[in-house]
């Protein structure tokens, strides 16, 4: 009888290590998944703040050009 619940404890110990193995590889692939998706965020952030680092460059170019105009507008007695 002793050798018979032994047995049977010993496989429900394999399942549970067999189960164990297949939790960890599935964590293995979550985590390596998780990593690329934390590094595409990443790269959404670079290239936000990289359009925006645009858009301050062309307001400033905007901007002179509107200067130049209201100059010119000045010198030609436009206004």
């Amino acid at each position: 009888m002793t050798d018979n619940v032994e047995n049977i404890i010993l496989e429900h110990l394999k399942r549970i290590q067999a189960e164990l193995a297949v939790i960890r590889e599935h964590n293995r692939e979550v985590i390596t998944r998780l990593g690329s998706l934390e590094a595409a965020v990443a790269r959404v952030g670079r290239d936000q703040a990289a359009n925006y680092s645009e858009v301050i460059n062309d307001r400033n170019v905007i901007d002179t050009l509107r200067d130049r105009i209201e100059r010119l507008e000045r010198r030609l007695e436009l206004i």
